[in-house]
């Protein structure tokens, strides 16, 4: 028998108005939007300037600051809401050049994102611009721009190979300078450029599959040689401060069981890329051997003497051909000794190597050191503050050399703040605190201050300049005049334990009008990657400064709201992080969401028959599985680009399928308002063009925003204001409008 689904169903084409109607006088939702964000941050090495990114109502440009004021000042006049965006921000050493990246990254089949339909498409390009005034430039088609340190040349990787870009205005291109020809051009795969500091030579990393090498190149002499070349994989080059030494990583080549049989051809392997491998060297290949042999060296790699990775080091003036005297090893792990065989984010800072290592059994991120004078030293751990050091964001040195700084979360869990530690060892020192929270820590040359991102419960993302010596922070950017400030709550922190134990954070937003006594309706948000943590503060990544914006407007409208950092998110510990039976092993992580749902229900200020749930990625993951599940629970819901199905098995036996929202699509009945852009590079379109289909089929009513040629997270600023309006409607109609059970 034929049914028609009850679908309400809208295709994003051609944008309209839609204006949520608020249930109490509220602030507009667009008026929480149009403020300034600025997104990335960084600083010169010999002047007091700053330069940063910045998105405004869909508006990116690049904005510099410099002491002592730091009056924000454009430099770029990108001035129309066309989803380019504006990155990777580049100063020259004086602060007197930036350069940056302008377009989207493009998709695994090479394009780059197109949200607003150009015929001609869209492009990913390197621009320069002068911080004493001037129009900015584009200088060639390309990403990752390495900046000389004179600010006279751009280099970047293309195809695999070594490109150049000069940056004076008045220079005549050569077929160089086009992207006709590159400038280095080796066999395998470029990468890792890296200037000296006098700006004389560069550094690279050449991938050759089962062993890589390190490039020098010359810049006055245009020749290239290779540094100590052996059958290893090297990487990560690093120069030391008056550019006469060069240091890297080795670890060993891919041994022949870790080699990739081939079908056929005169080797009958096929190699293995170094960069894809294990600390060993190369993942392991399936074994097509029946009786495998327990050879020494046959599956497991190792270095001269035995160990599993050493930091070399060499004179750059030694290095020639072949007959050039070897790398010289400063420091190696030990036979047997697996401590310290997973360095990560290795840089070296004046007399020192400084990495990232997270010991085994160890709850926390850890940073260490090595000292370069002395052969063989114990690493200096750095980091004993319990704590997490996220990214390559987190992480900053003095132009001296002399200093860590970084952003955690030690001894304020809920937040990120600014620590201190010399790069040779000793007490960290904590440089911010409070109820704000600071991240992107960017030291100024002369010493004495700290630029950072600052971030308050009431207050966006922001530019602040923090002492070097610790204080408060001075907010530069942006003017706050217009921004809603009194329509923000404080977020409470609420610690609830799931139905198996596991105890999890969350953040209470409370209407500001809600009486004693009256019952609202109630709104679960739950975050996407799933390794992320929201904050009782704006956030530092982009959709979640949105979201938490949102979630603000949301209680601003009576709602209360519950932001929920389930387990797999970060910043409790790695035991969270990497708790059991989650993901596709039996989505553990939904009972946190379920509790927090049920949590709310028992609120005297919560109608329990009255309860929404939204999010992106995988928060739409998790809204899909609390409609699925507990549609008794959750009357409606925004699921924005989820995931529906883990893997691809329909076998009803199979635990990835059990672990996914449609194993429990018959009892899905609660609306569900969708959206997804079908140039999605995080999560497949066909998740919700599957999820769809069986929509239709059980007669679920659903709502549905597809948006062709755009991302994960739309690129469009009115885009987002239409969809964040269309939420709103479908959660007045659904949730808020919806007849209260004691009534």
């Amino acid at each position: 028998m034929f049914r028609c689904p009850r679908m309400l169903a809208s295709v994003l084409l051609v944008l309209a108005p839609a204006v949520a109607s608020a249930q109490q006088e509220s602030a507009s939702l667009e008026s929480f939007f149009n403020v300034a964000s600025p997104l990335e941050l960084t600083a010169a090495k010999g002047a007091d300037r700053i330069a940063w990114s910045v998105y405004e109502a869909g508006l990116r440009n690049v904005y510099t600051a410099t002491a002592p004021d730091f009056t924000p000042v454009r430099l770029t006049s990108f001035m129309n809401d066309d989803g380019k965006d504006v990155n990777s921000i580049r100063l020259s050493d004086d602060g007197s050049i930036a350069v940056f990246v302008r377009g989207h990254s493009p998709n695994r089949d090479g394009w780059v994102a197109n949200p607003t339909h150009d015929p001609a498409g869209a492009e990913r390009a390197i621009w320069a611009v002068r911080t004493s005034g001037g129009p900015a430039w584009r200088l060639a088609e390309g990403a990752g721009p390495e900046l000389s340190p004179d600010g006279s040349t751009v280099l970047y990787v293309k195809d695999d190979q070594i490109y150049r870009a000069r940056i004076g205005r008045d220079i005549e291109p050569d077929e160089y300078d086009r992207g006709e020809k590159p400038l280095i051009r080796a066999m395998g795969s470029q990468d890792d450029v890296q200037w000296s500091p006098d700006g004389s030579k560069v550094a690279f990393v050449s991938e050759r599959g089962d062993h890589s090498f390190i490039g020098l190149y010359d810049v006055a002499s245009n020749v290239l040689r290779w540094v100590s070349p052996g059958v290893d994989c090297d990487s990560n080059p690093m120069w030391s401060p008056d550019s006469r030494q060069l240091a890297f990583i080795r670890r060993p080549g891919t041994p022949f069981g870790r080699m990739e049989q081939a079908p056929s051809g005169p080797s009958g392997i096929r190699p293995q890329t170094c960069s894809s491998g294990s600390r060993r060297g190369g993942r392991e290949a399936p074994d097509t051997t029946r009786n495998r042999l327990d050879v020494p060296g046959l599956y497991e790699g190792v270095l001269p003497n035995g160990s599993d990775v050493a930091i070399m080091i060499v004179d750059v003036a030694a290095v020639g051909d072949i007959d050039s005297p070897p790398a010289r090893v400063l420091w190696r792990n030990l036979p047997g000794d697996e401590s310290f065989t997973r360095m990560s984010r290795v840089r070296r800072v004046g007399d020192h190597i400084v990495f990232q290592m997270n010991p085994e059994e160890d709850e926390w991120d850890r940073y260490w050191s090595i000292s370069v004078t002395v052969p063989q030293q114990e690493p200096t751990l750095l980091t004993p503050t319990n704590g997490l050091i996220e990214d390559a964001t987190s992480v900053a040195f003095s132009t001296d050399g002399s200093t860590m700084y970084y952003t955690t979360n030690a001894g304020d869990i809920e937040r990120r703040h600014i620590w201190a530690v010399p790069v040779a060892g000793g007490e960290p020192r904590q440089l911010s605190s409070g109820t704000n929270a600071e991240t992107h820590p960017q030291p100024l040359a002369s010493g004495n201050s700290v630029a950072v991102l600052h971030f308050g419960a009431r207050t966006p993302a922001s530019v602040a300049i923090l002492p070097a010596d610790g204080g408060e922070a001075t907010r530069v950017y942006p003017d706050l005049s217009d921004f809603p400030v009194d329509a923000h709550v404080v977020p409470e922190i609420v610690w609830l334990e799931a139905a198996d134990g596991v105890r999890f954070s969350n953040q209470l937003f409370l209407p500001s009008d809600l009486p004693p006594g009256e019952k609202r309706p109630g709104i679960v948000f739950v975050h996407g990657g799933p390794r992320r943590q929201m904050m009782p503060t704006y956030h530092y990544m982009q959709f979640y400064h949105w979201a938490y914006a949102i979630n603000q407007w949301l209680a601003d409208q009576g709602y209360v709201v519950m932001s929920v950092n389930y387990r797999r998110g970060v910043g409790y510990g790695s035991s969270f992080t990497n708790a059991d039976s989650a993901q596709g092993r039996g989505n553990s992580e939904y009972r946190d969401v379920l509790a927090a749902g049920l949590y709310l229900q028992t609120r005297d200020d919560v109608d329990p028959s009255r309860m929404g749930i939204w999010g992106l990625s995988y928060g739409g993951l998790l809204t899909s599985q609390a409609l699925a599940r507990n549609s008794d629970i959750f009357v409606a819901g925004v699921d924005m680009a989820g995931v529906h199905l883990y893997g691809s098995a329909l076998d009803t036996t199979e635990l990835s399928y059990r672990s996914s929202a449609i194993s429990e699509i018959e009892n899905w009945t609660s609306p569900v308002f969708l959206v997804h852009g079908d140039d999605d590079r995080n999560v497949n379109f066909a998740q919700t063009v599957g999820l769809v289909q069986l929509l239709r089929a059980h007669d679920v009513e659903h709502e549905l925003i597809v948006v062709p040629d755009d991302v994960h997270e739309s690129l469009l600023h009115s885009r987002w204001i239409y969809t964040w309006n269309r939420m709103g409607d479908f959660l007045r109609r659904h949730v808020w409008n919806r007849a209260s059970a004691a009534q």
